[in-house]
């Protein structure tokens, strides 16, 4: 029988497959190599500056996530950021996030679960500025219904989450005997490890401690998506796509909105393929022919994750963290 992860690992090579025969259709082999020679690749250089800074600031507001719970330092919650990020490039679904969050949890000695549910937290925040982002795009760009429709399910999915998550927090006790009805069927042993994995999870689901820290928390999020569609920027100068097809500083919000959808939806390992064609296709909208889009969808897709692969690697290293022996989802969280 194969395991869980293992299916999810096949499915999501599957299916970045499948978009990897989408985004090679029709493309010309020379023209991708052309474009690669044309490259001022010292522009790369600024787009890793833009790339880290933003994981610096994601810590920094992680911090203030973390802040109801425990005081964790910024450095601390940056290396299990690079860390989580390191793994999701090679498994499958999102498994970075729960190595992230163990590691995170032997730093600061707090629950696996509770920080997990400050990611949890984290990730709406981002869908939200993803989505307000994608609203100032439909003001200055004509997106297709598909983008549009696909916004709207987001939102959807989004909302029915935070409110889900609210009333389990505000409800704790009702949310639980609804939670032990349904895995009555289970044995004991297993029922009252759910048990207490959900009130930790939830104690990670909290609040801000003042509105300061709302604001603040606003603030990151902008200049965190705001380094993101920087690194795109400086890479269509790198490929001198601004001059060539006249761009305007639209097409880098565009390619941001489009391209995160890749990270949304189930996927390989590193978004391989998803990506690839996702952005392909955002900059066919400004004309940019397919072999060369895809050329950059290579280089960017490189920027965004060969160096986060090779630092995380270097830190899980030095501080000692063993990918191979790290806790599943289903193993104890403590």
């Amino acid at each position: 029988m194969i395991k869980k992860n293992h299916f999810k690992l096949i499915f999501g090579l599957a299916i970045g497959a499948v978009f990897m025969y989408f985004a090679f259709r029709k493309v010309d082999f020379a023209q991708m190599g052309e474009a690669l020679k044309r490259a001022n690749y010292w522009y790369l250089g600024l787009a890793l500056l833009f790339l880290f800074f933003s994981h610096w600031m994601r810590a920094v507001r992680w911090r203030y996530l973390m802040a109801p719970i425990k005081k964790v330092k910024t450095k601390h919650l940056f290396s299990a950021l690079i860390i989580g990020y390191m793994a999701n490039t090679f498994t499958p679904a999102h498994l970075g996030e729960f190595l992230r969050a163990y590691v995170l949890s032997k730093k600061s000695q707090v629950r696996t679960s509770s920080v997990f549910g400050t990611i949890v937290t984290e990730r709406i925040i981002d869908v939200f500025t993803l989505l307000f982002l994608m609203a100032l795009t439909f003001v200055v760009f004509p997106f297709p219904d598909w983008v549009t429709k696909s916004g709207y399910a987001t939102f959807a999915g989004v909302v029915i989450l935070l409110v889900l998550l609210i009333v389990m927090k505000k409800h704790r006790d009702t949310s639980l005997r609804i939670l032990n009805k349904i895995l009555k069927p289970l044995p004991k042993k297993v029922s009252s490890k759910v048990d207490g994995l959900f009130h930790s999870f939830l104690d990670g689901v909290v609040g801000l401690k003042n509105w300061r820290h709302y604001t603040i928390t606003i603030v990151l999020s902008l200049i965190i998506w705001a380094c993101y569609g920087a690194v795109l920027q400086v890479s269509f100068y790198a490929f001198d796509f601004v001059a060539i097809y006249d761009l305007p500083w639209t097409a880098a919000l565009v390619a941001l909105v489009i391209t995160t959808i890749s990270v949304i939806v189930p996927s390989s390992p590193g978004y391989v393929g998803t990506y690839h064609w996702l952005c392909q296709l955002s900059l066919g909208m400004f004309a940019i022919p397919k072999s060369e889009a895809l050329t950059f969808a290579f280089v960017a897709h490189g920027i965004n994750f060969i160096p986060i692969l090779i630092v995380g690697l270097v830190i899980a290293s030095v501080e000692g963290v063993s990918l191979s022996k790290a806790p599943q989802p289903s193993n104890k969280w403590g």
